[in-house]
């Protein structure tokens, strides 16, 4: 037993030792902000305990197995109840479990503490993509994978971050504290950043919180969390963490943005402007159930293309995209995209892949139609 003891503190020491070089991609990152320190150092605290029990109980168990062994004549002992024993091994696990739960509480009581946020924003999950809201700026946006199809179907060679593309980024500040109210408007997803130590469930009708304070400057990555449907893996997450002055500089230029987005609707938009925008939008939102062409993938997603009574009954197409169809999950676009994408894709489903109805809708007609319900 002496021998095992030795053993067990010779892998504490080693432990110590080996803290740097565990911190790799075959363990948890450390990360960039005091919460990921705490769960890193924690994690490692319970690795080891695991460790010196493992050391300890199958190290006294293998010396037993061979110093007793029947070969050299050892014969069983033969007894029942020892207080002393009993009392042993009942209060060894319990203060291991204690000196456990105290880091543990710690950190899980500093993780949830959301309290004096410098700036709050909500997350909310959709088949599969990220709305973030900054919530008191007038900021809101869409997070869509980037990553060229022609990738995802192997056509073209995937590159450094491939899934792990995004067109928008949410962009945060360092040196700030961050909190984060997730939501979900259709299954339940998670927004899970590694290097933030953050991993929360997006869930309809509830708001789950989380906080960051991020120190270093730089992109981050993260995925969805949770199998929320077929296109589960096409759902990255991607944080760009900037200096306070860089990131003021960036949301007044989005706060521009969303004036001129909101006056734009009340213009006369040309056929070949909603076009334009209409690809954009189709093809980071609808061609996942759609397809690139319009083909679908019937009979849960109808085809675009060639299909005649849609193309027939504009009413009808408009308020697909807007209410949705709840008989194959397509989701309602009203609450999600505005005027102008709706609009623009619809006018752009109508005049491509040879359908050419020579239709043009304008975001004021989707505007109203909007009111009027």
């Amino acid at each position: 037993m002496r021998k095992v003891l030795v053993l067990a503190v010779m892998v504490v020491a080693i432990a110590g030792l080996q803290r740097n070089a565990l911190a790799s991609d075959w363990n948890m990152p450390v990360g960039v902000t005091e919460i990921s320190r705490s769960v890193y150092s924690l994690h490692m605290l319970i690795f080891w305990i695991c460790v010196v029990i493992g050391v300890v109980v199958f190290g006294a168990m293998f010396y037993s197995l061979f110093r007793y062994r029947r070969s050299k004549g050892a014969k069983a002992a033969h007894f029942h109840e020892h207080t002393t024993v009993e009392v042993f091994w009942t209060t060894i696990p319990l203060l291991i479990l204690v000196a456990m739960a105290v880091p543990a509480t710690a950190t899980l009581k500093e993780m949830y503490d959301t309290s004096e946020s410098d700036l709050d924003v909500l997350i909310t999950g959709h088949q599969w993509r990220w709305q973030y809201e900054y919530l008191g700026e007038g900021v809101s946006f869409f997070s869509n994978l980037s990553t060229p199809s022609a990738q995802i179907e192997g056509e073209a060679p995937k590159d450094e971050h491939y899934l792990l593309e995004v067109d928008q980024p949410l962009v945060l500040p360092v040196d700030r504290k961050v909190r984060f109210l997730t939501t979900s408007a259709d299954v339940i997803h998670s927004w899970w950043v590694p290097a933030f130590a953050v991993k929360k469930d997006a869930m309809p009708g509830f708001i789950n919180e989380a906080w960051t304070r991020i120190e270093e400057p730089g992109i981050y990555r993260g995925q969805c969390a949770e199998l929320c449907g077929r296109n589960h893996g096409f759902m990255p997450v991607v944080v760009h963490a900037m200096e306070q002055d860089d990131f003021d500089a960036w949301l007044a230029e989005r706060k521009q943005q969303a004036a001129s987005a909101a006056n734009s609707v009340d213009r006369e938009w040309k056929m070949d402007e909603l076009m334009a925008q209409g690809e954009k939008v189709y093809s980071t939102i609808c061609a996942a159930c759609h397809q690139a062409e319009g083909q679908g993938l019937p009979p849960t997603f109808p085809a675009l293309a060639g299909n005649q009574a849609l193309m027939d009954d504009l009413e009808k197409h408009i308020g697909v995209v807007l209410n949705g169809v709840s008989e194959t999950a397509m989701p309602a676009f009203s609450g999600t995209l505005n005027p102008v994408d709706i609009a623009a894709v619809i006018t752009y489903e109508r005049n491509a892949w040879g359908n050419e109805t020579g239709d043009v809708i304008q975001p004021s007609d989707i505007q109203a139609r909007l009111s009027s319900e």
